[in-house]
């Protein structure tokens, strides 16, 4: 049975967005992200676990009473999504039931039409260039991307959120696509996917190297 739908306001939104580029946050740090109170960021953070959005993780061994740090929950994943981003996880099961072959190659045509309608925007660009041009895409589709750069051989990409969540449980193949989409659109660099959500991390990381 799928999970129930609570409607959260746009500040809840808001919220779950920060925690999300976060990883992790307390209600004192979420309220000075937000600039609203410790109060108000509390009440939030109570609504939002009570409806499934939000778990806590208590940090002991420090003086006083442990303080509880929140992070998204699988619920979230998909929240962030650009409808026309989502694939049909019922109708990749029926491809598989039917040919387990064709599930590989439904990923394949998708991933070769990204390529295909981003190249054309990389053409010309730095390497740094075509990091934020990428960054700015998957922030778009609903993954909540950034980018850092910590060295001049050195960047990231990190995706906060997952639009593709519901298939990346069951499809493996999903995250080996976005992998071989950034390295065939980065080909003067090495592309490597240093942390995972499906693995348990709260980020997606991409270290691209020179």
């Amino acid at each position: 049975m799928a999970a129930k739908v609570t409607l959260i306001s746009p500040t809840q939104r808001r919220v779950l967005e920060v925690l999300k580029r976060s990883g992790e946050a307390t209600a004192d740090e979420l309220a000075a992200g937000l600039q609203i109170t410790p109060s108000a960021a509390r009440q939030h953070l109570a609504s939002l676990r009570a409806a499934g959005y939000v778990a806590t993780r208590q940090e002991r061994g420090q003086p006083g009473r442990p303080a509880d740090h929140f992070h998204t929950t699988d619920r979230t994943e998909t929240m962030f999504a650009s409808t026309a981003n989502q694939l049909s996880t019922e109708l990749l099961v029926h491809i598989e039931e039917e040919d387990p072959s064709l599930v590989a190659r439904v990923f394949e045509r998708r991933r070769r039409r990204r390529v295909d309608e981003v190249h054309d925007q990389l053409a010309g660009r730095t390497l740094p260039e075509k990091v934020e041009v990428l960054a700015e895409l998957l922030d778009a589709e609903g993954y909540l991307a950034d980018t850092e750069g910590s060295t001049p051989e050195l960047y990231r990409i990190n995706l906060h959120s997952c639009p593709l969540w519901d298939v990346a449980k069951q499809f493996g193949q999903t995250c080996d696509s976005e992998l071989d989409f950034l390295r065939e659109l980065l080909p003067e660099a090495t592309v490597q996917r240093v942390t995972h959500k499906a693995a348990g991390a709260h980020t997606c990381v991409y270290e691209i190297r020179t």
